[in-house]
């Protein structure tokens, strides 16, 4: 009995081993499986351009201007062919692109004519309670940079509280402009800061010395009566009228025109023709000091803003003039970029992202010599929030063993996409506090769905709706009802030259009732606008999108106004300076290069 009684304890004790070592193999078998199948985190190079049309890469049908890293990049990835801009100039469209939520969630979207930030001096600009990418990543321990253009704002209440800079928006490194590239700063063309607006402070401030010279000489030749008084009143009021805006406007190179490593302002003005290359450097600089850990970057391009910026070596070479110039330099930059990133041996473990912040502008020229780029077969351009030519961009995913190499979606995605994307791969979480309208690209990308997870998307100009994209999946249709257009001019030319750019409101603007209707994916020009005589379902279709848009209004709140009058306008005390106020002039570059001598 004592026998069998041990014999039992052992057979028992030998199952609870047996049992232990079978649950040690499988959590190590799961562990091992965990591991082949969570791949280790990718690196980040995001490139935005300025003002790139989506008809002026060659991916996407131009024959004539030579862009053949950015084609390769295609052939090795994913191109998007209805890739969709939150809006149609860079202030709102680039807020988008870092917050993944519309401009008009977080008040980045103007309800006056200027769309822009138009000061580094100013106090709007993408507020601190916005959460970026890059700081979502930058929780998750990537080293983060952004390199190039931001205008997004950089201080709120002194010239150093820098609340709007990249640095307090996630981004442990920035060298770059805190502003955009205007004609200003290089100072040869007509001014693209409100230039009627200069006109009109002018004509008046003739008017006003006019009026005292007229004074002036009444009293020397007494023609007529007037109190010394009076005039050296006028001529007072003339000089204060004409200082409130020359004081600004007339020194905008200086104001805004400058160059900044984190804080610290390194030039004041720029010096434009060493400004791509000492991006390119710091890019290339970055990727090298990072590449054993994760790193994103955020490339922001100058090109290919006008006044169009180009070094010698590329002048005369493309077929279109100095923008194609431009274009094909802003390539050459991208190949050198990507080639860093082969040389590193990062290729198979960065995602690589390509995309403009907007439509091609169409209205840029220098007397009869078109300054600005082309959006293919689509209507419009710059400034044109509803028509797909100021929206529609290029957008290229590159990630070698990961995505499929040669694929074209046609699907609707959009820049606000990246957000989510970014920080679903980074391993970070979308914030819960608030809407985000982006969604993540990466079942779509690698084919896993058929559909992009878009029903509908919202076209503003300002804040103003102006048309509403409606993916009908289960019949492929992809409606767009334009409540809004603005007047070209001359009509029917696409353009408006009168103004320089098309307006969001006003006496520019038709509205529509009921909207024009347009099916993209039968006429993506929009040439051949649809009636309930050419289609059996134009009121259900408008229906439906009308319910939309009031489902979408229902999710807005209230939001300080980053673009309004008072927080666009230039303040003194707000200025970025590396001197003494108003002495701001510094070239710490060429300091720093003379330096390493």
């Amino acid at each position: 009995m004592m026998c069998l009684f041990h014999t039992r304890r052992s057979h028992d004790a030998y199952q609870e081993i047996q049992w232990s070592c079978r649950s040690i193999w499988l959590i190590f078998c799961l562990f091992l499986r965990s591991c082949v199948s969570s791949p280790p985190k990718p690196n980040f190079l995001l490139i935005l351009a300025d003002d790139l049309g989506i008809g002026d890469v060659g991916c996407y049908g131009n024959d004539t201007i030579r862009t053949p890293h950015i084609d390769g990049l295609a052939e090795e990835g994913v191109r998007l062919t209805q890739h969709i801009a939150a809006a149609a100039v860079c202030t709102p469209s680039r807020a988008a692109f870092l917050t993944g939520r519309y401009p008009i969630r977080s008040g980045m979207a103007s309800s006056t004519e200027r769309r822009i930030l138009f000061w580094n001096g100013c106090s709007g600009g993408l507020p601190p309670n916005e959460t970026t990418f890059a700081r979502v990543l930058n929780q998750q321990g990537y080293s983060t940079a952004l390199v190039g253009k931001w205008h997004l704002g950089v201080n709120c209440k002194s010239h150093r509280d820098h609340c709007h800079h990249p640095l307090n928006h996630g981004f442990e490194y920035f060298y770059g402009m805190p502003f955009t590239i205007l004609n200003e700063c290089q100072g040869t063309d007509d001014p693209e800061l409100a230039k009627s607006s200069q006109d009109t402070y002018w004509l008046y401030t003739q008017m006003i010395f006019l009026a005292v010279f007229t004074l002036l000489f009444g009293k020397l030749t007494h023609l007529f009566s007037v109190k010394w008084k009076i005039i050296v009143c006028v001529t007072i009021f003339g000089v204060l009228y004409f200082l409130s805006w020359f004081s600004s406007y007339g020194f905008t190179k200086y104001w805004n025109c400058i160059l900044m490593r984190n804080h610290e302002i390194t030039e004041q003005p720029m010096n434009l023709e060493k400004t791509a290359s000492n991006m390119l450097k710091e890019a290339a600089s970055f990727i090298e000091r990072n590449k054993h850990r994760p790193f994103l970057l955020l490339f922001s391009l100058l090109h290919v803003h006008t006044p169009l910026i180009t070094t010698k070596e590329f002048l005369g070479r493309s077929r279109h003039g100095l923008y194609g110039d431009n274009v094909e330099e802003m390539d050459w930059m991208v190949g050198k970029l990507l080639h860093v990133i082969d040389k590193e041996g990062l290729k198979n473990t960065t995602f690589v992202y390509f995309a403009s912040d907007h439509g091609g502008s169409v209205e840029a020229y220098r007397g009869n010599t078109r300054l600005g780029g082309w959006n293919g077969i689509y209507k419009g351009g710059k400034g044109m929030g509803g028509w797909e030519g100021g929206i529609r961009v290029p957008g290229i995913v590159r990630w070698p063993g990961v995505l499929p190499a040669g694929t074209v979606i046609s699907e609707p995605t959009s820049l606000m996409d990246i957000f989510p994307t970014v920080v679903h791969l980074a391993g970070g979480i979308v914030p819960q506090d608030r809407v985000i309208d982006g969604r993540t690209l990466m079942p779509l990308l690698q084919g896993t769905v058929q559909h992009s997870e878009h029903e509908f998307m919202f076209h503003y100009c300002g804040v103003v709706l102006h048309a509403v994209r409606w993916h009908q999946k289960d019949r492929g249709n992809i409606w767009k009802a334009h409540y809004a257009t603005p007047q070209f001019q001359p009509e029917d030319s696409g353009v408006c030259f009168e103004r320089r750019i098309c307006p969001c409101f006003g006496d520019g603007v038709t509205h529509h009732d009921p909207p024009l209707l347009f099916d993209l994916s039968q006429d993506p020009s929009e040439e051949n606008p649809l009636s309930t005589d050419t289609e059996p379902l134009f009121d259900s279709i408008m229906k439906r999108i009308g319910k939309a848009v009031e489902e979408h209004r229902s999710t807005l709140t209230p939001v300080p106004q980053q673009l309004s009058p008072y927080n666009n306008v230039w303040k003194p005390w707000l200025q970025p300076c590396c001197g003494t106020f108003p002495f701001c002039w510094c070239d710490k570059e060429t300091e720093k290069a003379s330096d390493m001598l």
